[in-house]
């Protein structure tokens, strides 16, 4: 019991200041196919993206907890986000907080669990492309308030000209539930240039439940079969990471 209580003691320190917790586990190339069928996901009932990031051939935002991406969604808005990662809730003014596509979110995997902030606004459609192709600065894609938002709380502004443009990457997003998981569940597929892909599953719950969301997660991923990533690596890494490399090449 005293245990127990320590661990939800713990984990409630380390959400403090969030308005939501994520669970995520990364599924291993090898298991995509298996995970997709016992879910019943397809490209038929899919959400399909298209995901750039913007960074220095060394990944010099991402190195400082700075990300900058952009997003295509086939049939819906557009949208542009600055993500900053660690942060600490209390240093984040409230006055961001009064933008609909503001949030603080915990991260939680396996490996433990990381606060974050991000600032998501529209994109007109036909930006994103025209900027990818050259035609436009990297600049349009961010607005005086996203600005305003990294100066105040990464204490710097962004060289746009520095930047190079990374992907993008095609992505299938999936909201579905399963009677044997509590919460609503999201799977995302992304699919690099060279064909390697990397597939997310999550859940999102509310501060409160933290730790019996993170048990009962896992819990449930081992129970369907779900053979986790050892590396546990983030979406945004495995990104980056491979377009980096191209541009350094």
């Amino acid at each position: 019991m005293q245990r127990g209580a320590a661990t939800r003691g713990k984990m409630a320190r380390q959400v403090a200041g969030a308005e939501a917790i994520e669970i995520k586990a990364t599924i291993p190339d090898h298991q995509i196919d298996a995970a997709l069928g016992r879910f019943g996901l397809t490209t038929r009932n899919d959400e399909e993206r298209y995901i750039y990031f913007f960074d220095t051939p060394e990944l010099g935002l991402l190195q400082a907890g700075m990300i900058l991406r952009a997003r295509r969604v086939v049939g819906d808005q557009h949208d542009s986000t600055v993500k900053l990662r660690p942060v600490a809730p209390e240093d984040v003014a409230k006055k961001w907080q009064k933008f609909p596509d503001f949030k603080i979110e915990a991260d939680a995997s396996e490996k433990g669990v990381v606060k974050s902030a991000s600032f998501t606004m529209p994109v007109a459609k036909g930006v994103i492309k025209r900027i990818a192709d050259g035609k436009r600065p990297i600049a349009k894609l961010f607005t005086k308030e996203q600005e305003e938002f990294l100066m105040a709380m990464a204490n710097r502004s962004v060289d746009y000209a520095g930047l190079s443009v990374l992907g993008p990457l095609k992505a299938q997003r999936w909201k579905f539930e399963d009677k044997a998981c509590p919460w609503p569940i999201t799977a995302e597929l992304w699919t690099r240039e060279d064909k390697d892909r990397l597939m997310e599953v999550s859940i999102k719950a509310p501060v409160v439940q933290a730790a019996v969301a993170i048990g009962g997660f896992m819990a449930f991923l081992a129970e369907v079969g779900a053979e986790h990533d050892v590396e546990q690596q983030t979406k945004t890494r495995w990104a980056l990471d491979y377009y980096a490399a191209r541009l350094r090449r």
